[in-house]
């Protein structure tokens, strides 16, 4: 016979004996660390805080950066094309591309085709910054899931793609996964 556990972390795979004593937690905040969004929205928090650290003095974002290393991926390209690729609404992709633009390190012009268009590339500027920094974005990523035992991160990282993949048409700017 199958036992069902009665624990709500059981259902998620939250292993309780891992976690920190929470006898002296409160119920609202017990409740919290047993919601995947809080936690991941928590883990977002804790990334940007240390990318920022890792890239002091570069002025430079995780979604700048990520910007970035997908124009060096795949070249010139259109900007809504771009915005896909990193998973950014067109909005959103607008304003970071204004801020890259403003500081020399991509460059936007109009489609020749389609002038209603946008072309974006990198600039020797932005690819100079690219190469400065990306040890210290490494460094920032591998600080994220450093608290995990090595065996556990890739396979944290593949839950990680597991779920967005799954979940990805129900962003408000799905990721272009192929």
């Amino acid at each position: 016979m199958t036992q069902v556990s009665s624990d709500p972390s059981s259902d998620i795979g939250i292993n309780a004996s891992a976690r920190k004593d929470e006898s002296a937690e409160s119920p609202a905040l017990a409740a919290l660390r047993e919601r995947p969004g809080f936690l991941i929205r928590r883990l977002h928090q804790i990334h940007v805080a240390l990318f920022a650290e890792e890239c002091a003095g570069e002025n430079i974002t995780p979604v700048q950066f990520s910007i970035l290393s997908a124009l060096e991926e795949s070249g010139s390209c259109e900007q809504t094309t771009l915005g896909q690729a990193v998973g950014l609404d067109r909005t959103n992709t607008a304003d970071v591309l204004v801020r890259l633009q403003k500081r020399g390190l991509i460059r936007r012009r109009v489609a020749t085709k389609d002038r209603r268009r946008k072309v974006v590339s990198l600039t020797a500027v932005g690819q100079a910054t690219l190469e400065r920094i990306k040890a210290a974005a490494a460094r920032a990523h591998d600080r994220t899931v450093q608290a995990l035992p090595a065996e556990e991160r890739r396979r944290f990282v593949d839950s990680l793609v597991t779920l967005v993949e799954a979940n990805n048409d129900v962003g408000r700017a799905p990721l272009r996964l192929t």
